[in-house]
């Protein structure tokens, strides 16, 4: 491509024909911006120039011709050139961007075509017919070789750095005409293709696959041959999930199933008394127990209320409430301890324990500790709310006390929680299951009681007890837990 001066000098007007029909670039500065089109007339006289089919910025002008006058232009470039005398090189009318280069103060005379070939500005190097394509691709926009004199590289002072001489000659391996060599010939497809026996390789692939890991190709050692894999196969060789993990000496009359598949079987009252007999004798007491089974009770009920979506800092003013209903015994000690900790956690708790003659020692410590909490405690029905409250959780019946149902009291907090439109958590109740309390959900401790239909959905929960307790009482255990201390069931 070819840059010449804004001027346009006289000059004979066969050299002023030579322009006609070559695609020009003419760049009016900022304000007019840059013209690209066919010269279609030059005016010696005038010192004017017109271009046909116009384009603008690279937009296609709505006039036919535009004519622009020498004092105006401020840089010409040849981007085509048709001429009779030097061959016709093929036209193109779509619009070529130039950068903007300023303003050229040196003012040259406009000269032909074919004279102002040699002066290269790098955008785009015109092919002059003649020319070989290696000499075309020696001497491209890229080559350092075709830079003007205004365009070499600034370099800091060799003084002020030191080892001048050093320095250039590094530049000059790194920007050099020698970078340009490897590309005089053009790549060969078809022959590297060619080095690629696409046939001969599927081919030994296909004879390794019917060895199998027998003997390796001739002229290898006898060896192993690793197992092959496909990219879609697990390459960690893993042994089958054994889902029945727990085995009882006698199992009870129902199995259930967690959500990962493993079989939880059902054992009889007898046994699971025994086990935390056991587990007892070894340091598992009843305060342990007792402490155990009330965090993951609470955490059960905390998850039941909404957890997060509903125990948050800023709804304090919409805290839950929580009725606990408590019988004098093991089971009424566990609620009282998942009461307290419900209280800790800022839910508003009621218990309901009526007033007794003698309760049991872990039930008196653990009211003695509940008391020290925010949480109420009524000892009448008629202290609890008249409304329904979110969540009640009832620990009236035990598993061996069946004469506390004969009780006035007994069957009074029955009705209120079957009249209260909250559903209801029962919590380790007996084999009998809780029939006269209607639940939603049940929680078991350890292993699950071959409980009734009518305890709603069956939660086991994790109180401890050692593998190798449970193995001295004959039951071979694999925790069924995984991560969680609560689990659900689901009958088998």
């Amino acid at each position: 491509m070819c840059s010449c001066s804004p001027c346009l000098d006289s000059s004979p007007d066969s050299m002023a024909a030579d322009w006609l029909g070559s695609l020009v670039s003419i760049n009016c500065g900022e304000t007019l911006g840059v013209y690209q089109g066919e010269v279609s007339s030059v005016d010696q006289s005038s010192q004017t120039i017109s271009l046909k089919q116009p384009f603008h910025n690279g937009v296609k002008c709505p006039v036919p011709e535009v004519t622009f006058s020498a004092v105006d232009i401020k840089e010409l470039k040849v981007l085509d050139i048709v001429s009779g005398r030097g061959g016709v090189v093929p036209k193109s009318s779509d619009p070529v961007s130039v950068p903007h280069r300023g303003h050229h103060k040196t003012q040259d005379r406009l000269a032909s075509p074919q004279q102002q070939c040699s002066k290269s500005y790098g955008d785009k190097h015109l092919e002059v017919p003649g020319q070989s394509k290696g000499f075309r691709r020696r001497h491209n926009s890229w080559s350092s070789s075709s830079r003007g004199a205004n365009q070499v590289t600034p370099k800091k002072s060799a003084v002020k750095n030191g080892g001048g001489g050093q320095r250039q000659h590094r530049d000059d391996e790194c920007f050099g005409d020698n970078m340009d060599d490897g590309l005089d010939t053009d790549f060969d497809f078809e022959g590297n293709l060619a080095l690629f026996d696409k046939a001969a390789v599927f081919s030994q692939i296909a004879g390794s696959d019917r060895r199998g890991n027998g003997a390796r190709s001739r002229g290898t050692p006898q060896e192993q041959q690793p197992s092959q894999y496909r990219h879609d196969k697990n390459i960690l060789e893993t042994k089958p999930v054994v889902y029945r993990q727990i085995v009882v000496p006698q199992p009870g009359a129902k199995e259930y199933c967690t959500d990962s598949g493993l079989v939880v079987p059902s054992i009889s009252y007898e046994l699971h008394k025994r086990l935390l007999s056991v587990a007892e004798r070894y340091g598992l007491s009843l305060e342990r127990r007792l402490e155990m089974t009330g965090v993951c009770a609470s955490q059960m009920a905390l998850t039941l209320l909404g957890g997060p979506n509903r125990l948050t800092p800023k709804n304090v003013h919409q805290r839950p409430t929580v009725a606990l209903l408590c019988g004098p015994h093991v089971q009424g000690a566990q609620g009282i301890s998942c009461a307290r900790h419900l209280a800790n956690h800022e839910v508003e708790v009621i218990i309901f324990l009526p007033d007794f003659v003698k309760v049991l020692d872990a039930v008196s410590s653990e009211i003695t500790l509940y008391t020290k909490t925010e949480g109420k405690q009524v000892s009448s029905v008629e202290e609890l709310p008249n409304g329904p409250v979110d969540l009640i959780i009832t620990c009236l019946d035990c598993h061996e006390e069946t004469f506390l149902m004969d009780q006035p009291w007994y069957q009074t907090a029955v009705d209120w929680a079957n009249q209260n439109r909250a559903p209801v958590l029962s919590l380790d109740p007996p084999v009998s299951g809780q029939g006269h309390v209607e639940a939603k959900w049940t929680l078991s401790l350890g292993l699950p009681l071959p409980l009734s239909e009518g305890v709603g959905r069956v939660y086991l929960c994790d109180i401890g007890v050692p593998r190798q307790v449970f193995q001295e009482v004959g039951i071979k255990y694999h925790s069924p837990f995984g991560c969680k201390f609560v689990v659900p069931l689901h009958s088998a």
